[in-house]
């Protein structure tokens, strides 16, 4: 008879309370195991003729391989977010791998599937980023079929239709979205008629771009000089970039890839309420400038963040969502640009609760600069930081993802292999005196969208909120 079987041969069940006990007490939880940087590896980091920077990095884990392009593709006109650029580029990136001079969209897919990989290409208002992966064997294949499209994209006119039609859809759902009408109202109030603020263009802007519009960007903006090319995966890093200098030798281009204009500064003051009438929930979403990554300050910063909202244990969830069951998802976090970075804070608050969620996410910003994050919180936001850098970076996709990430910023590998030991020699003081420079509540603004008709009354009480022509309806 075993422990788990009683005298009538009928199995007795323990809970997890009984299994976590013994009769001395509860069981001692297990050290946290050492975490350990990656062990150094094989790289190679060099510029082809045509300009295009290649980083090779050999991962060899599983027997595959990850490509990341990141060709800079702001505005070669320099216009700003009023142009028609954001919704030429969208309809670009749905529509560059549905054909080439000598290869179907069917094609494309086939040849990719038959080395295990794809490609995928999206556009935001910094880049244009064509991401992919295969087996190591079928490296050629998926390099030519990349060559093909850079060179010799057709954007076929049916499919130039077909994929305008569904963005005009997507667009025209997604701005419908709480979360779509929120990040927008913050990005135009952070950074006005910057192209930055312009994440999506209008459904109407999208439905006049032509097949023309579309060549004339790929010719114009899609260049290798200035744009990065990562690989990662189970190939010899010297091999891999003589492979691609060969693959990639036909694409040319005069002059470089477009980087966007710096962005304004983001300076304290007043959230803005923007109406949203019948909603029943309210999105929060504050914003200060911040630091880049390059700056020797950042460790300690980023620690501050995790003990503030950037991660479930932080002092923003406990409050606002375990304590007093304000929202069900708060969080704080970094947004890097090639020009530097912000700190953001999002939280979706039920109507009712809304003021109440916003001055106690103040509240918190003030008490972690006057009552500064002991050495306890300290360490496990430490602990949080390292380990889960060393796991989005453990496979060959994280990798690839977080370096090409990296390059945009100025940095390389070499920062992502120290980071841990900065991290590590962070004091409790250091992050005191982030705490403080950074997220002092003045430093805030942002913008509310919910009902005004029943924010106003509690807002207007609460204070520092701007109810603009809200409150004159």
């Amino acid at each position: 008879m075993t422990a788990s079987t009683s005298t009538s041969g009928s199995k007795t069940h323990r809970s997890a309370e009984e299994i976590g006990r013994t009769e001395a007490g509860p069981r001692p939880l297990p050290e946290l195991g050492t975490q350990e940087a990656a062990a150094e590896l094989s790289t190679v980091d060099t510029t082809l003729p045509n300009g295009l920077r290649v980083i090779a990095v050999r991962r060899a884990t599983v027997p595959m391989v990850e490509l990341r392009l990141r060709v800079p593709f702001a505005d070669p006109s320099g216009s700003s977010a009023g142009s028609q650029h954001s919704a030429i580029a969208e309809v670009l990136a749905n529509t560059v791998l549905t054909g080439t001079g000598s290869r179907s969209r069917v094609r494309i897919d086939t040849e990719l599937a038959l080395v295990g990989g794809e490609l995928d290409a999206v556009v935001d208002p910094e880049r244009l980023s064509i991401t992919g992966n295969a087996l190591a064997t079928g490296l050629d294949t998926v390099l030519d079929v990349l060559r093909d499209v850079l060179t010799s994209a057709s954007y076929p006119a049916e499919e130039v239709e077909r994929e305008r039609a569904r963005l005009v859809e997507r667009i025209a759902l997604a701005r419908s979205q709480p979360n779509v009408i929120a990040r927008e109202a913050l990005q135009t109030l952070l950074y006005g008629d910057h192209p930055y603020a312009k994440e999506m263009p209008e459904a109407d802007e999208v439905a006049n771009v032509s097949r023309e519009d579309v060549v004339a960007l790929h010719g114009k903006a899609l260049l290798p000089r200035g744009s990065v090319l990562v690989v990662v995966g189970d190939v010899e890093p010297s091999e891999a970039v003589t492979r691609i200098g060969e693959a990639l030798a036909a694409w040319q281009g005069d002059g470089e890839a477009v980087q966007l204009p710096p962005l304004p500064e983001v300076s304290g003051g007043d959230v803005k309420l923007v109406h949203r009438a019948g909603a029943v929930q309210s999105q929060i979403r504050l914003a200060a400038q911040a630091i880049p990554r390059t700056d020797p300050r950042y460790p300690a910063l980023q620690l501050a963040n995790l003990v503030y909202g950037g991660f479930f244990s932080s002092r923003l969830v406990e409050n606002i969502r375990e304590d007093k069951g304000y929202t069900y998802s708060a969080r704080s976090h970094p947004e890097f640009t090639v020009h530097g970075a912000t700190l953001l804070i999002d939280a979706d608050t039920a109507s009712d609760v809304t003021a109440a969620a916003l001055l106690e996410t103040r509240y918190e910003l003030a008490r972690l600069g006057l009552v500064p994050p002991s050495q306890s919180e300290v360490d496990t936001a430490r602990s949080y930081a390292v380990g889960t850098l060393l796991t989005s970076t453990s496979s060959q996709s994280g990798l690839a993802s977080f370096l090409v990430n990296l390059v945009a910023l100025g940095l390389g590998i070499d920062w992502l292999v120290a980071h841990p030991q900065r991290l590590a020699a962070v004091t409790a003081e250091e992050v005191a005196a982030a705490a403080l420079e950074f997220f002092a509540p003045a430093n805030f603004t942002g913008v509310l969208v919910g009902d005004a008709e029943q924010l106003e009354p509690k807002l207007a009480a609460l204070g520092g909120v701007d109810l603009g022509e809200v409150s004159s309806r």
